[in-house]
């Protein structure tokens, strides 16, 4: 099965058993997947173009990326009733990313890098960052791993 597919039958599970934040959110989700998939005004394709789960997961970080930096602006705007529905929005699309790894991880993975890479402080991180990137790259958000380099190359 499919992660589309997937998604498809948890939306109808939603639906039946009335899981209100839960069914928006796979709608929104959904919808936004079959938008990726029509083609670009004046392209040769007739017709849509499958999204591979590739694909999908990298819908689906788009969307949580976008709810996060709303999170961000609601609470400065202290809006914590809109927040708070964001941060629900976010848990249902997390179910469907791969584990995300901790902090520490990141950390042992970001010291061999700039070890590897012969990195002595803050001025290599253009050489640090791309290859941490590489390592990590469904597996930990890229405003993580910058603070940790930051972090690792200021200290070194």
């Amino acid at each position: 099965m499919t992660l589309k597919d997937q998604l498809n039958a948890d939306l109808r599970d939603a639906m039946r058993s009335g899981e209100e934040p839960r069914r928006t959110t796979l709608r929104l989700l959904l919808t936004a997947i079959r938008n990726a998939e029509i083609p670009a005004e004046g392209a040769t394709a007739s017709g849509r173009t499958e999204l591979d789960d590739a694909g999908v997961l990298d819908i689906i970080r788009k969307q949580v990326k976008q709810r996060r930096d709303s999170i961000e602006a609601y609470t400065k705007a202290n809006r914590t009733d809109l927040a708070a529905k964001e941060e629900g929005e976010v848990a249902v699309l997390n179910v469907y990313l791969p584990q995300q790894l901790g902090r520490d991880e990141i950390v042992a993975v970001a010291r061999s890098v700039i070890e590897r890479v012969g990195a002595t402080g803050p001025a290599d991180k253009g050489k640090v960052m791309p290859a941490v990137m590489a390592e990590l790259k469904d597996r930990a958000e890229g405003r993580e791993i910058n603070a940790v380099v930051t972090e690792l190359l200021a200290g070194s």
